[in-house]
């Protein structure tokens, strides 16, 4: 026994000394003195670059299925099956709105886009790592859900505005974070490594840490809790970017004094009529909830050759909006009336109140804030008929109306108990 114990030891070190020779002949010829760190730092060359018929220049790359990853990480390659690889959605987007006037925008603006292989998010190659929340904010940046979380919103477009600190290479203006980030949760804290491979949006929902409290006025009117989600009274601002103006230059080249503007690649620049970081609209998701909506895009497309435009200026290429979930939560949510009694933010603006003449501008819509000429592409506006009832002034809406301002008017009020 004691022979066979000893014969069994020196086949394993035997096997660890020609693995650590084999990593060391690769390393004579390819990388000299490379050493690898983290959770990796004792594989072999071989244990990553040794695909099943050839050598894999980068086994985390997505063109071969990051194959050198794979092999011990099974079943992660789902991840190439879901939005952050495939672009389904903004692929199909662009064929219904910028294709109609340039064929090739997808390919020349947004080819690039998305997850690439492993190291996108896990660093590089011979020191990989667990992502931050940094890392996240790479990509989940300007008017993509993420920044906001950390209290982040994009600028204006134009270079005068551009001023301030920057982050991952662009200024922001500075908002309130989400109040998990100031209790210092973190990205993977809600979505999950699992739950990307599945194609989950997240691991977890509000409900999974939190049980809405009967001390709050809110949650004891059932059809908040039945008909809304949560994000559509504890979202404390949203970013919003209504009229995206894209120019394409005829020659390939942005000139002055468009070059003041955000300059994409291959002739574009971009800039936006109206951006608001405040209380995001309101319409009913997939799931027939409640909850916060964005103009993603009301774009418009002008081709211009020496400075002026080529045809129709400012065509109206798109008009979507879509359902969100903003990361900006806060404890307590809007007054009664931020709801009930304002019907610009379901997109219900009657025209005493409009303030911006579309029209007059050569923009094709009538407000941004009416639902004419409009669509929200995953889910569906409030009608009217819907919201003269829940404008009702009830008898129990009168109650419940005089109870929250009588919980302003203590002296030790707070916006929502703990």
């Amino acid at each position: 026994m004691i022979w066979k114990t000893l014969c069994i030891a020196a086949c394993w070190l035997l096997a660890s000394a020609l693995t650590a020779q084999a990593a060391d002949q690769c390393r004579w010829c390819h990388a000299p003195g490379l050493s690898l760190s983290g959770a990796h730092r004792s594989l072999a060359c071989r244990d990553c670059h040794l695909g099943a018929s050839r050598l894999l220049t980068n086994p985390a790359d997505r063109a071969h299925g990051s194959a050198g990853c794979v092999s011990c990480h099974r079943g992660y390659q789902q991840m190439y099956s879901h939005a952050m690889a495939t672009r389904a959605k903004e692929k199909a987007f662009i064929q219904r709105s910028f294709a109609k006037r340039d064929r090739g925008f997808e390919q020349k603006n947004c080819s690039s886009c998305h997850l690439q292989g492993c190291l996108d998010c896990h660093g590089e190659a011979h020191a990989i790592t667990r992502p931050k929340a940094d890392t996240c904010s790479r990509c989940h940046k300007g008017y993509y859900v993420g920044w906001d979380y950390f209290g982040r919103a994009p600028r204006d477009e134009h270079a005068r505005y551009q001023r301030g600190d920057l982050e991952q290479g662009e200024t922001f203006l500075k908002m309130r974070p989400d109040v998990h980030h100031q209790r210092g949760l973190t990205c993977n804290d809600c979505h999950s490594m699992q739950s990307l491979v599945t194609g989950k949006l997240s691991a977890k929902g509000c409900s999974d840490c939190h049980r809405p409290s009967s001390k709050v006025l809110e949650h004891r009117i059932p059809g908040h809790l039945k008909n809304m989600e949560c994000v559509a009274c504890h979202a404390g601002w949203a970013t919003q970017e209504y009229g995206t103006f894209f120019l394409q230059f005829s020659n390939g080249t942005v000139p002055e004094p468009f070059d003041m503007l955000t300059v994409i690649d291959n002739g574009y620049a971009r800039s936006a009529y109206l951006k608001r970081q405040d209380l995001p609209p309101l319409g009913f998701n997939s799931r027939g909830l409640l909850a916060p909506i964005r103009p993603q895009f009301i774009a418009y497309y002008s081709k211009i050759r020496n400075g002026r435009a080529v045809g129709a200026e400012n065509h109206l290429l798109a008009a979507e909006w879509r359902a969100f979930t903003p990361h900006t939560i806060q404890r307590g949510s809007v007054t009664c009336d931020g709801c009930h009694d304002n019907p610009r933010r379901f997109l219900l603006e009657p025209p005493r109140d409009r303030i911006y003449d579309l029209g007059k501008d050569g923009m094709t819509l009538y407000s941004f804030w009416n639902q004419s000429g409009q669509k929200l592409t995953n889910g569906r506006f409030m009608d009217q008929q819907r919201y003269q009832r829940m404008t009702t002034k009830t008898d129990a809406y009168k109650r419940a109306y005089v109870e929250k301002w009588k919980q302003f008017a203590r002296p030790d009020a707070v916006s929502s108990p703990r």
